[in-house]
Formats: C-alpha cells, structure tokens, sequence
C-alpha cells in the first residue's frame, strides 16, 4: 500500500544526494536531472524546490537555480553586509573578510563631510557616491561603505577595509535606488518575521506517539488506552509518515490484524517551514485533525494538532502590525461605518495607487478591499479566519482618482463552518460593483 509513497521517497533522497555531490556554483535545470537520473521532470522539480528549502540550492534571477554553500539559518531581523551585496547586485570591492558582520543602520551620504561623520557609528553601512575621504573616515569610524553609480575607489581605501575587516561594496544602482532597495528587503523581513510558523508552535517538551504498518490493531488498543488519543499517524521504518489512523478505522476488526490494511495511505505533511496559516487551511480543506511534521530527510519529528493551530492562529491576530504588507495597504484607508441602526459598512476613497494604467481603479484593488470588508463583517459574528471558497464579481462603473465609496455587507447565510456574503460598492448614489463570496470559517 505505501510502496509508491517510498519510491518517490527514495528518488527525492537520490536526488538531493546528487545535488549535494555537485561543486558550490553548477547551475542546475528540471530537465538536466531528469535526464542524469532517469526521474520524470516532476519528480526532479519538486526534489529542487526540496532542496531550495533547506538551502542547498537557490534560484537567482536572470542566472538560474545555483548549486550553494549551505549556511544556518540567519537571524532574521538583521541584515548582513553579505545580504546588501545580494539585495542591490553589488560586487565586494575591499573587506571581504567582513561581509558577514550584520549591520545596524544605514546612513545616506548625502551632507557635507563634517556632517555626515556625526551620523556614522560602529556597524552602519554608509551609502555614497566616489567621494573617497567620505569613505575612508566611515571605515574609521568602524561603518561598511557602499559605493553607488558604478564608482570604484582607490587602493588605499580596499586596503584599510581589508586590515579592519569591514566591507566596501559597489553597486551600478544610484543611491536613491539602492535606499529603496534596502528599505524593502528590510520591510520583507519584518514581514517574515511576524508569521508564525510550524516551527515556533510545535510542541518538543511532550511525547509523538506513533504506529507502524506492522503494529496489529491490539497494539492500538493498548496504545489508545495509555495515552487516551484517538488518531495517531503510521510511520515505516525510518519513520516516515505513511498513513493515518484513528479508533474509528478499527471498529469491528480483528485484533491480530495489521495497521497497515486500516489506516488511511498518503498522509499530509508538513515541515517546520509551513506557515501556521497555510497548516490551518489544510485541516480545514481537507477535515483532518491532525498533520506529522517531517524533517529535511521526511523524517516524522513531531505533529501539530488542529487545536495547536486554531489557539496560535486566535493569538496572532491579537498581535500588533510590525510591517504592512501590500494588502494591509491597500486597506489602510478604509474606514468602519456604522448607520443608524447599528449595522457595519465601510467607506474609503480612491487613492492613486488603487488605480491601473488607464488612471481608472484597478478590478484585483477592488476585489481585495471587498474580501478584507468580508472578514471584517464575519468578525462580528464569529471569531476565526476565513478560507475564501470561491467568489462572483461584476464590475459595473469604473471609478476613478478620489472619489468616495462604500461598501455594504449582506451576510446571506452563516452557520458555524460556512459563510456566504453580498458585498455592493456603491458611489454617488449609485452601484459600482458587486460581489457574492462564500468561504469556511475557521
């Protein structure tokens, strides 16, 4: 029954050893490995994304998926001077010794010199044009520098950075280009930082207890009544997940017979990777109470349980915002409106950055501003997320640059798992779009 599962297995192993094998720098292709290996080119895509994920490989626009140096995971809320150089395409001009030191702040070069030294401190990364004496007193004054518009700098100064180990980077970008990039790849982890993962909610201070496929159904019933569990996951020999079972699948069979015959084949799985999000909608998609966790080598290692998952999910909406994602604001500017009887809506203007090419609101800006409308409204209700089923949009007058707009919910029907939802826009009196959503509570 699991024989397919381990073959795939097998080959996923294969290939990542593969991969492993080869020097730091071979560029590698889907369609490369499929042919060395003899695997189809799915089977070699999904062994790469594999690999991507615990860092083995990485894929670099405009060059490919390269073959790297695997590294630890880095701290995420500080960048390293290594990070800068891949964040604005730079090259290391001098203090290469340096480029793993983290940095703390970035200053703009743009002052007089005597200025710009009171705002440079140990661990800054001084952003500038070729003004050599700006660069040499940063790397005094213990800063990285990083050289804009294509610049180099003399001898004297890569020398001085390679004695005090501290980088000189260089970038084609200008110097207004390289501070958004930053800026961005800063906000991308501050971002990252607050979604919680698998990782940050497994439980390792409690027991995982397991069956295998050759345990009999009075191994569970023993199991069952030591633990008082009612679903356990079924693993092989090198303990990887290869089916489910609960009590309910061993009603009325022999207690000789093996676990195997009963569970449940081809489990999910998850790693501790997977958002906590992405695991919540799984159990809800699918009805399921309980995911293993698997490591790099699909090695069971723990398992979360939909009640993990809903209480981490309750919390993180409690949290503040420590960075904004593109829907977050695009939302920003709408506001809750009651009427007179009580009942919410939502009122917001058409901002500049809502609009498409043709200065007109862009359709995805206004299916998104109804969607977060609809989790607002069912929040009234219900505590919990939604996991959008499906939705029907029609979009009847454009609307353009700073005008006003409001938004009516309707909810149509809500049970305790299920939601359906009218949300109108209307403008001047009259009605702009329309949309039904239905989705799943969680």
């Amino acid at each position: 029954m699991s024989t397919g599962h381990s073959e795939l297995h097998t080959k996923h192993e294969q290939i990542t050893k593969y991969i492993e094998s080869l020097p730091v720098g071979t560029k590698l292709s889907v369609r490369q490995i499929a042919q060395d290996l003899d695997v189809s080119e799915g089977t070699a895509y999904r062994a790469i994304k594999e690999a991507e994920n615990i860092g083995l490989v990485s894929t670099k626009r405009r060059i490919g998926t390269i073959r790297m140096e695997k590294k630890e995971e880095p701290v995420i809320d500080k960048l390293t001077f290594e990070e800068i150089v891949n964040v604005v395409e730079g090259v290391v001009l001098g203090g290469s010794t340096g480029i793993h030191k983290s940095l703390n702040k970035f200053v703009i070069g743009a002052m007089q010199l005597e200025a710009m030294l009171k705002y440079i401190e140990a661990g800054n990364l001084l952003i500038v044009g070729n003004r050599v004496q700006a660069h040499m007193c940063a790397l005094g004054q213990g800063a990285g520098v990083l050289i804009t518009g294509g610049f180099d700098t003399t001898p004297e100064v890569k020398e001085l950075a390679d004695e005090l180990h501290l980088p000189i980077i260089g970038s084609s970008f200008d110097t207004f280009t390289v501070a958004t990039m930053i800026n961005r790849a800063m906000e991308d982890r501050l971002i990252k930082k607050k979604i919680l993962m698998v990782g940050d909610i497994m439980r390792k201070d409690s027991p995982i207890y397991s069956l295998e496929g050759t345990d009999t159904v009075k191994d569970m019933q023993k199991l069952a009544e030591k633990t008082m569990h009612t679903r356990y996951p079924v693993i092989d020999g090198k303990r990887v997940p290869i089916g489910m079972i609960t009590t309910k699948d061993i009603v009325g069979a022999k207690p000789s017979q093996l676990i195997s015959s009963l569970m449940t084949p081809n489990p999910l799985m998850i790693n501790l990777k997977t958002s906590v999000a992405s695991a919540g909608h799984m159990m809800v998609w699918e009805g399921i109470e309980l995911l293993p966790v698997i490591d790099n080598e699909r090695k069971m290692i723990g398992v979360i349980s939909r009640k993990d998952v809903m209480k981490a999910m309750q919390h993180m909406q409690q949290q503040p915002q420590n960075a904004e994602t593109f829907e977050v604001q695009i939302y920003a500017g709408i506001d809750e409106v009651r009427d007179a009887e009580g009942r919410l809506f939502f009122r917001g203007a058409i901002t500049p950055q809502m609009t498409n090419f043709e200065g007109l609101v862009s359709e995805g800006v206004l299916t998104t501003i109804m969607i977060r409308a609809a989790y607002r409204t069912v929040k009234e209700h219900k505590k919990g997320d939604l996991i959008l089923d499906s939705s029907s949009s029609y979009f009847l007058i454009p609307l353009q640059m700073d005008e006003v707009f409001e938004i009516v919910p309707t909810i149509v029907e809500m049970t305790r798992r299920f939601c359906k939802i009218d949300m109108e826009i209307t403008a001047n009196g009259a009605r702009v779009a329309r949309s039904m959503f239905t989705a799943r509570i969680l």
